[in-house]
């Protein structure tokens, strides 16, 4: 099941109260107050890890607190901190406060980690408060609240490529020739239901992250047939194929198709229409499918790569051709590092390796 969206309830542990307590011994007489302090509450954080492709986790579960902190104890203890939270989301994933719309962070590197809600600080003990007037306080702080919030989780997937195209136009044939991904194939219309990433192995160790998504069909702006359910998913893409069946299935003018699918994008956002895009023709095996192609590449006055998906002819082709696509938008996406979203009310507390994290199993 592949779910990209999800909203949920995040609360850091709250502090723990402190302590009013008195030295009691033999032989010490009216022992001062040694109510220890509280401890803090458990933090919770998002960390983008790569084993973990969608948010269905968080479908069955909307509530996620961290830790309390334990009350302080005579003695001048302290109470144990709580544990912190840890939650596992994939790369790619936008955190969004629900209640502001304010993107709070973009998980997109393996291993980043952010602290989206903090524990609250324990209370301190009556040890603290006293003074030459008051001398046996009988008060402790109670300990802080910890911070909560509510967040909307937004998956945007990351790949290098984005397949994009009517359905049936050969997409996931495409994609189960040139990595290991295996979508479901059949004759009829949809039967891709969600996007699916592949891995292509190139030469001399190069590979490219490839998105293979559920065919559009006209009005997907406005939710016909799957919509733009699945579009947000090549945003983040650098290159866009835009695979054409030479022969459609309906009947339909190969060309007609084509600017279908691009008004369609274009009408969902201007940042994507103006990816890159390489013009792809498919099913070049059919009978007639070289007269059907240089008649596109007339109507169209754009260069058009020709590839047969299920014979493997010009796939070689194709990869090569994307990678030096890609490499050239990677190049340019380096020197706009300096462009970063604004991120909000985030703790840049580190996770100590002498902290206790939460099992998500308990």
């Amino acid at each position: 099941m592949f779910v990209d969206q999800a909203e949920i309830y995040v609360k850091g542990g709250d502090g723990g109260d402190g302590c009013v307590g008195f030295r009691r011994e033999a032989y010490v007489p009216r022992g001062g107050p040694d109510g220890g302090d509280g401890g803090n509450g458990g933090n919770v954080y998002f960390v983008a890890v790569d084993n973990v492709d969608t948010l269905m986790d968080f479908s069955g579960r909307h509530h996620w607190r961290a830790e309390d902190g334990k009350k302080g104890m005579g003695k001048k203890m302290t109470g144990k901190s709580g544990k912190h939270l840890v939650i596992e989301v994939p790369r790619g994933t936008l955190i969004y406060d629900k209640d502001t719309g304010i993107l709070l962070k973009d998980l997109t590197e393996s291993r980043e980690k952010v602290c989206i809600a903090r524990g609250g600080k324990g209370g301190r003990g009556n040890v603290h408060f006293t003074t030459p007037v008051e001398q046996a306080p009988r008060h402790a702080e109670p300990g802080k609240p910890g911070q909560e919030r509510n967040l909307r989780l937004e998956l945007k997937l990351i790949a290098d490529v984005g397949l994009v195209g009517k359905p049936n136009a050969g997409k996931s044939t495409l994609i189960s020739h040139i990595s290991e991904a295996r979508p479901k194939i059949a004759d009829y219309p949809f039967t891709t239901l969600h996007p699916v990433l592949g891995i292509a192995e190139l030469s001399r160790h190069k590979r490219l992250v490839i998105a293979d998504l559920p065919g559009l069909i006209e009005g997907a702006h406005e939710g016909a047939g799957l919509g733009d359910t699945f579009l947000r998913h090549i945003e983040r893409t650098r290159v866009i194929v835009h695979l054409l069946d030479v022969m459609p299935f309906d009947g339909s003018d190969p060309a007609e198709n084509y600017y279908m699918i691009r008004n369609e994008l274009n009408k969902y956002s201007n940042i994507l229409a103006a990816k890159p895009e390489l013009i792809v023709a498919n099913k070049m095996d059919l009978t007639n499918a070289d007269e059907i192609l240089d008649q596109l590449r007339d109507e169209l006055g754009k260069p058009i790569l020709a590839i047969s998906a299920v014979t493997g002819k010009g796939l070689v082709n194709l990869l090569e051709k994307l990678w030096y696509m890609v490499q050239e938008q990677r190049d340019l996406d380096e020197s706009r590092s300096d462009e970063k979203t604004p991120e909000f009310f985030l703790s840049e507390e580190p996770m100590g390796e002498e902290d206790e994290f939460l099992d998500l199993g308990e």
